[in-house]
């Protein structure tokens, strides 16, 4: 796949005055755009292009410049300016910490990823692929034909156990992923509205919805301790990212603090379970949703196992699987908007960004954008062939961001989504049941709202 064609265009000639964007409609007393950003976000962010490349949004007392086009969308990743920080990272502030790489700005930021780093590398994901399948098969195995799958929690039992048992080493990891769903879910749905309405003092009053917020962030945060805890009391170190930061040091040469470390596992498994299990969800939806790529999908896993169960080894050969994976990404992105903060006064595609600025942006909207897609809401795989993908604007299909910020965890990820869909996809035919509501649920991420699929047997 390659979708990066074009250079960004994001400075004017000097002598040209710096503009400053236009304000959004429609926004209200008090909330501002907030109220929009509840009711149809989705909407809201991919009709902004229509207003400018830039522009103004209120969320409540807060002034928000959203940013609409991919080459802008790539310059603001790319360049120091602009730091991790705003309205999304304080939301989140509660569950992933201020000391953990995803958070982090700088020397630290810089310092935790060299820590990190190694357990990505693409050398290093082979040693992962016996896990995968092992995981990817025992989930068709589970399944039978004519059940109910409960695709929510499938697929954070599969995403959650293949982080702990790669990169954490953690044994019985049922009970906790079934916990981390049922946090996840809570606590991504309160975070998004915190995002958008702002109204800090009422989050902190004693109602229901905020007693139920704050008990899921508990609970993932006792979650992360009892890992940690457990590592520490057994004495063992094997070769995996809980003990490479166990045994990191910071700047100074001394231990990490425990707050780090634990931001850090917190980081690995909350964020990253979120967003590989709603994209597993969203290949379920894709897999039921469109019968002739699934046999696509099981054609060509055959034509490359001769009929042996699909293995890590074999994912390099998927074109085709590997295309559905990205397509299903680009459609429904996991993670659909994402926040910056100007660190001083700056120019973006000829608007003035004054210092300290928030600035906000979907890769949900850039990615199904008509002036960057032919058919841009048509789910086609085959978009992403070599002759077509170098038509696809550069920026406008970055799932796993770009610059010094880019997920870590990419090829890792891609490896266990692929297996996966391979493996599911040459087994069963999957067919929606009575109940299911594949509608988009939308909090920090996305997910289908309630998926309920039957499997039938090939």
């Amino acid at each position: 796949m390659t979708v990066e064609s074009v250079k960004p265009q994001t400075t004017l000639p000097e002598a040209q005055e710096l503009r400053e964007p236009p304000v959004a409609g429609g926004g209200v007393p008090l909330l501002g755009h907030g109220l929009k950003l509840v009711r149809d976000p989705l909407g809201f962010m991919a009709r902004l292009r229509e207003h400018g490349d830039v522009v103004r949004l209120k969320l409540g007392p807060k002034t928000v410049y959203a940013v609409t086009t991919p080459d802008l969308t790539g310059a603001l990743a790319l360049n120091p300016n602009y730091k991790i920080d705003g309205p999304l990272w304080e939301s989140l502030e509660g569950l992933l910490g201020k000391e953990g790489v995803a958070t982090a700005n700088g020397p630290r930021h810089r310092r935790q990823r060299r820590t990190i780093q190694p357990a990505f590398r693409l050398d290093a994901i082979p040693a992962y692929g016996p896990i995968m399948e092992e995981e990817a098969h025992a989930l068709t195995e589970r399944w039978q034909p004519g059940d109910t799958i409960d695709c929510t929690g499938e697929s954070f039992r599969v995403a959650v156990r293949i982080a702990a048992r790669c990169l954490l080493r953690g044994d019985f990891m049922d009970e906790r992923a079934e916990r981390l769903c049922n946090a996840l879910a809570t606590v991504f749905r309160g975070m998004y509205r915190r995002m958008v309405v702002p109204l800090g003092p009422l989050y902190r009053l004693p109602l229901p919805a905020n007693r139920e917020f704050n008990r899921a962030l508990a609970d993932l945060h006792l979650l992360v301790d009892e890992i940690v805890a457990e590592r520490r009391a057994s004495g063992q170190k094997p070769d995996d990212l809980l003990t490479a930061l166990l045994e990191a040091k910071d700047e100074n040469g001394e231990p990490i603090g425990e707050q780090e470390i634990h931001d850090q596992v917190v980081a690995i498994l909350t964020p990253g379970s979120e967003t590989v299990a709603s994209t597993i969800m969203w290949l379920l939806q894709v897999l039921a949703e469109h019968p002739e790529h699934a046999d696509r999908v099981r054609d060509e896993v055959e034509s490359v196992t001769g009929g042996r169960p699909v293995a890590f080894e074999d994912v390099r050969k998927l074109r085709h699987t590997n295309n559905v994976v990205v397509e299903a990404m680009r459609l429904r992105p996991a993670v659909w908007i994402l926040t910056r903060r100007a660190v001083t006064d700056s120019e973006l595609g000829g608007y003035r960004i004054p210092a300290g600025a928030d600035i906000v942006y979907s890769p949900y909207a850039i990615q199904r954008d008509a002036r960057s897609y032919a058919e841009n809401l048509r789910f086609d795989p085959d978009r992403w062939l070599p002759e077509r993908s170098k038509d696809v604007p550069k920026y406008a299909m970055s799932p796993f961001s770009v610059g010094n910020r880019k997920c870590p965890s990419d090829h890792f990820s891609m490896a266990q989504l692929s297996l996966i869909t391979a493996a599911v996809a040459t087994r069963y035919r999957f067919e929606q049941v009575p109940g299911s509501d594949d509608l988009t649920r939308v909090g920090i991420t996305l997910r289908p709202n309630r998926l309920l699929l039957t499997p039938v047997a090939r």
